[in-house]
C-alpha cells in the first residue's frame, strides 16, 4: 500500500510541477538555515570532557581588599600564586593542578629553520593526567620536577614535527628565550574544544604547543599571558608574577569525587578564615567550586550571537513550514473531486490521510536532502569567517541524524493539516458537483 501512495504522489508531483518545487524550496531552506546555526551551537557547546567533567572543579577564593565589597559578588575567577601554590602543596584533591598560559620564541639549533614564536601552557604534573592528555613519546613530568623547577618540557605533535621532523625527540635539547631545556616528553593530537581548563586566552581554536613546569618559568622569567588583576600595589620587586604579587593570574583545577565536592568547599572556606586571621584576606569567605560545564555556562563560553542566530533560523524554519502548509492545503483541496472519487470507490478516510501524509512525506524528504546540502554550504561559509571557533564548523554524524529527524518531523508536521482536512471531503458533494 504504500509503495502505490508513493506512486501516486510521483504522479501528482509531475502534475504540478511548479507547485511541488516551491514546498521543497520552502523547507529546504528552512532545513538548511536551522542545521547551520544548530551544529555550530552544537560543536561550541558539547562537552569537551565528556568522561571526566562531572569530576574536575574550579576553584575560586577572594583574596582581594575589603573595599568596594558587596555580599554576594562573585570572587576572583583566578587564583594569586601565593593561594595556588600553596592549595596545590596541601593536596587535598585527587589531583590538583595550577596553570598559566604564555608565550615564547623558539630558536632551533643546527636547523634552516627561523626563531619562531609559539604559545604555552606552564602547569603542574597533575595538569596531564587530570585532563587526558594523549603521549605520543616519552612521558609527563613528575611532582618532583615541579619542586626542582627542571629545565623540561613537552611539546605538541605539531611542534615535534617542525623541529624534529616527527622523530622521536625525547632527550633532545630545545632553545626557549635563551635557555636549553631537555625534551621529556611529545603528546599526541590533542586540543579541546572549548579550551575549558582556561578561557583568559579565548574559548576556541588555541593550542598548546608546548608544556613547561609553571615553577620553572617563573624561574627563568618567562612572564605569563592572559588576564591579571592587580588589587594593591605591586610586589616589593614590582614582579606581578612573583609568589607575594597581590595579583590574581593562575588557574586552579581539582579533580574529586563528585560526592567530596562539599568537603573541599568546606576545605576552601576554612582556608580563606585562616588567611582572614594571618591578614591576607580582609573579605569574608567567598568561594566557588564548579565543575566543567557550570564553568563554561558561568562564562558565556558559547557566543550570544550564536544563540540568537540558532533562535532566528528555527523561526525561519516555522516560517517556511506555514507556508508549506499552505501550499499542501490549496493543493489537496483543488484535488477534492478526485478524493471524493476515490471515496466513493470504497477509500476510507484513514487511506486518504495516509496518502496525503505520504505526498507531504516525499516532498519533506526531497526538501530535507537538498536542506542537508544547503547546510553543508552554509558550515563552509562559517568555516570562511575570522572567529575564532570558525575551523570546528562541520556536520558530523549526530547532526547529520538530526537532520534526517528534523526533515521527517517538519514534512509530516507540514502535512498533517493538510491530510486531515482531505480526508473530511464528503464524497456525494464533490460526485454531484461533477
Amino acid at each position: 500500500m504504500f509503495a502505490y501512495y508513493a506512486r501516486l504522489a510521483v504522479r501528482s508531483f509531475r502534475r504540478n510541477k511548479v507547485l511541488t518545487a516551491l514546498m521543497v524550496v520552502a523547507i529546504a531552506l528552512g532545513i538548511g538555515a536551522s542545521m547551520t546555526t544548530l551544529t555550530v551551537f552544537h560543536v561550541l557547546s558539547g562537552d569537551p570532557i565528556p568522561d571526566k567533567s562531572d569530576r574536575l572543579f574550579y576553584v575560586q577564593v577572594d583574596p582581594r581588599p575589603r573595599s568596594g565589597y558587596l555580599t554576594g559578588e562573585e570572587p576572583e575567577t583566578q587564583m594569586t600564586r601565593f593561594d595556588a601554590e600553596t592549595l596545590l602543596r596541601e593536596k587535598r584533591g585527587e589531583r590538583q593542578a595550577m596553570m598559566s598560559a604564555g608565550a615564547v620564541t623558539i630558536e632551533p639549533e643546527g636547523s634552516t629553520l627561523q626563531p619562531f614564536n609559539i604559545d604555552t601552557r606552564w602547569t603542574s604534573a597533575d595538569f596531564f593526567p587530570m585532563f587526558n592528555v594523549p603521549m605520543l613519546y616519552g612521558r609527563a613530568w613528575t611532582a618532583s620536577d615541579d619542586d626542582g623547577r627542571a629545565r623540561v618540557v613537552v611539546l605538541s605533535k605539531v611542534i615535534n614535527d617542525k623541529l624534529f621532523q616527527g622523530a622521536d625527540s625525547v632527550g633532545r635539547q630545545i632553545r626557549v628565550e635563551g635557555h636549553s631545556l631537555r625534551v621529556i616528553g611529545v603528546m599526541d593530537t590533542w586540543n579541546p574544544e572549548p579550551h575549558f581548563f582556561d578561557l583568559t586566552v579565548g574559548n576556541y581554536g588555541r593550542e598548546e604547543d608546548l608544556m613547561m613546569p609553571l615553577s620553572t618559568a617563573m624561574d627563568l622569567k618567562l612572564g605569563s599571558n592572559g588576564n591579571m588583576n592587580c588589587f594593591r600595589d605591586g610586589a616589593p620587586d614590582d614582579d606581578s608574577n612573583s609568589i607575594n604579587a597581590p595579583c590574581t593570574w593562575i588557574q586552579y583545577w581539582v579533580e574529586l569525587d563528585p560526592s567530596k565536592a562539599e568537603d573541599y568547599r568546606r576545605y576552601l572556606v576554612n582556608y580563606s578564615d585562616q588567611q582572614r586571621a594571618a591578614g591576607r584576606f580582609e573579605r569574608p569567605a567567598n568561594v566557588r567550586l564548579r565543575t566543567v560545564m557550570e564553568w563554561l555556562t558561568f562564562n558565556n563560553a558559547v557566543p550570544s550571537d550564536v544563540r540568537l542566530q540558532m533562535w532566528l533560523a528555527l523561526g525561519f524554519l516555522g516560517v517556511c513550514l506555514v507556508n508549506t502548509v499552505g501550499l499542501l492545503l490549496a493543493k489537496f483541496l483543488r484535488r477534492s473531486g478526485e478524493i471524493g472519487v476515490r471515496r466513493a470507490l470504497g477509500a476510507s478516510r484513514g487511506q486518504i490521510f495516509l496518502q496525503c501524509l505520504v505526498e507531504a512525506g516525499a516532498v519533506g524528504v526531497v526538501g530535507g536532502v537538498l536542506g542537508i546540502g544547503l547546510a553543508l554550504l552554509g558550515l563552509y561559509a562559517v568555516r570562511q569567517q575570522p572567529v575564532d571557533y570558525a575551523k570546528l564548523a562541520h556536520l558530523d554524524g549526530s547532526m547529520l541524524l538530526l537532520a534526517l529527524g528534523l526533515t521527517l518531523l517538519a514534512s509530516i508536521a507540514a502535512g498533517f493539516l493538510p491530510a486531515w482536512r482531505a480526508m473530511q471531503v464528503t464524497p456525494a458533494i464533490q460526485l454531484k458537483s461533477q
